[in-house]
């Protein structure tokens, strides 16, 4: 059984069990996190595609994290004018555990 959420402005296909990192939500370390944007589901019995959203279903997740990606270096650069800058940036984002897929 497996399912494709919607989180952020990216889409997951997920399964009990897996761990998936998504953009930062407003949790904390141990909640517990209902997704509800559901846009497929795939069991024994078939595949339900939402139009857009699957009604009625959602993803049980818990928070194991909150963590930052590793750093990205931007730089700024104009030829013949001494003009450099470097920015250092790391994005912040959510480790989620799916726990339970609810038809």
């Amino acid at each position: 059984m497996y399912a494709v959420i919607k989180s952020g402005s990216k889409q997951y296909r997920i399964s009990e069990g897996d761990v998936i990192n998504v953009e930062t939500l407003p949790n904390a370390v141990g909640d517990e996190v209902e997704l509800d944007r559901v846009l497929l589901i795939s069991d024994e019995s078939g595949v339900k595609v939402g139009q857009p959203l699957v009604k009625g279903a959602k993803v049980l997740t818990r928070v194991e994290a909150i963590e930052k990606a590793r750093k990205i270096l931007v730089w700024k650069y104009r030829p013949k004018q001494r003009y450099r800058r470097r920015r250092g940036h790391r994005q912040t984002y959510t480790r989620l555990r799916i726990e339970k897929i609810v038809q």
